[in-house]
């Protein structure tokens, strides 16, 4: 069954916001500002991480518009490399998605339980709040890809408010003290470390927080244009840099560039400004509904990468099921949605198992964004092909320095974490023996 076309360019363009703007925006400037030493490269870094999302939007704009498929993340390595790289990379990505989402509910609990009794809650709590919240949205995608996405758009465009309204706290001419900080994070100054190391060290969790909108292209073929992927994730981008840049401007003038380096609950402290010593409970809400508008996309956007390997013969057949009524990817929605609830149970101590995915997100962007250079060779060889003139020449430079910022960054990863990134290596090529030992004959 062909996949039917029903995002508009609104809708991508809201996946695309949805899919970078998490919770980290609230609470990883307060560790850019510690480690980038100074207010200068602090405000540097996150205007080079905007400028390698640009380049990034406009490299993964003309893949996604070549290759218009289900899951193009996944086509992206299984058909410019090799199966097993797209089998490889993408086993980890799902695994890596999956308990990131458990760990975002479990986390958003912690907003409801704050909400509700003004203290944390213990683990049975927690779980059954991050379960319930899986669930609905199970719900919700069950329903396909109408509903979904526009359920999607009301969480987006609440989540989009709220960052606003904070932003808007610049008007209010008040400073906020923090409340606490988090004494064991890093804090660097120019006496330590020389400008250009903090700069790239600061510029790994930059680029995590702009990181996820190259997922778009999962939904290549359910656009109602082709011209909806590329448009889509170049607004979602200009929406982002734009939003980051401003609340970056309001944490240092509300909070204070200095007072601000590890402090804990900085988003809180804008809503402060705005409703006094109350405004920590509205953020808590605001905050449970920013979780609520990631679950829904990474339940969007994963199992199309699981039903476009099940249709290459690289996962089991019956994750290719698609409804024929709703045209929701029914079994791969319920595995990855039972996987995502059964690392809930395991609670936040998985978080630093995660961090190895730091390295291969770096490797795998720039990994993927080479395919560009693939792409547009194979074109140029195909005589009657008439797409290369579609395509800007400027395309080429951008994605060269994007690879080359994001083999800096998987470089930065390395140096300041070696196991994480040699356990992440390690993941992959156990992928690759597994792809050998089972599908290998298939794709032969």
């Amino acid at each position: 069954m062909s996949a039917s076309k029903k995002l508009s360019l609104f809708d991508i363009s809201l996946i695309a916001v949805s899919l970078v703007i998490g919770m980290g925006i609230f609470r990883v400037p307060a560790s850019v500002a510690a480690t980038s030493g100074t207010e200068t490269i602090f405000f540097g870094v996150w205007l080079a991480g905007g400028l390698i999302a640009l380049c990034g939007a406009l490299t993964y704009a003309e893949i996604g518009k070549r290759l218009p498929a289900m899951g193009g993340y996944y086509k992206v390595f299984a058909e410019c490399y090799h199966p097993s790289i797209g089998f490889s990379v993408n086993a980890i990505i799902l695994i890596s998605n999956a308990a990131s989402l458990a760990i975002v509910t479990l986390i958003g609990a912690d907003y409801v339980s704050d909400l509700l009794y003004g203290k944390p809650s213990g683990t049975f709590f927690n779980t059954l709040v991050a379960i319930t919240a899986v669930g609905i949205f199970y719900l919700v995608n069950l329903s396909g890809l109408k509903t979904s996405s526009r359920t999607q758009n009301v969480l987006t465009i609440t989540k989009l408010s709220m960052i606003v309204i904070l932003i808007a706290s610049l008007i209010k001419g008040v400073v906020i003290e923090p409340h606490g900080y988090n004494t064991g994070d890093p804090l660097y100054t120019m006496q330590d470390k020389s400008p250009w190391l903090l700069f790239l060290i600061s510029l790994i969790p930059v680029s995590f927080a702009f990181g996820g909108y190259q997922q778009t292209i999962n939904f290549g073929a359910e656009a109602e244009k082709p011209s909806g992927i590329p448009r889509g994730i170049l607004i979602g981008i200009g929406i982002v840099t734009l939003l980051y840049l401003s609340i970056n401007i309001a944490y240092t003038e509300v909070i204070g560039f200095e007072p601000m380096k590890n402090a804990t609950a900085i988003g809180a402290l804008l809503c402060e400004a705005w409703f006094g010593k109350a405004g920590a409970k509205v953020f808590d809400g605001l905050m449970f509904l920013s979780v609520m508008a990631y679950v829904n996309v990474i339940l969007l956007s994963n199992p199309r990468v699981m039903y476009a390997m099940s249709k290459d013969g690289v996962f089991p057949k019956l994750f290719g099921y698609r409804n024929e009524k709703t045209g929701a990817i029914t079994n791969s929605l319920t595995v990855f949605a039972l996987t995502t609830i059964l690392v809930s149970f395991l609670g936040k101590g998985i978080d630093p198992i995660l961090n190895f995915s730091m390295f291969l997100d770096s490797i795998g962007m720039a990994t993927s964004a080479a395919a560009i250079f693939i792409l547009r060779r194979r074109e140029k060889s195909n005589p009657t092909s008439s797409l290369g003139s579609e395509y800007s020449s400027i395309t080429p430079v951008v994605a060269v320095f994007f690879i080359l910022a994001y083999v800096a960054i998987a470089t930065g990863v390395f140096l300041k974490d070696p196991v994480a990134a040699w356990t992440g290596t390690g993941l992959l090529g156990f992928f690759l023996l597994i792809y050998r030992g089972f599908y290998y004959k298939k794709a032969s």
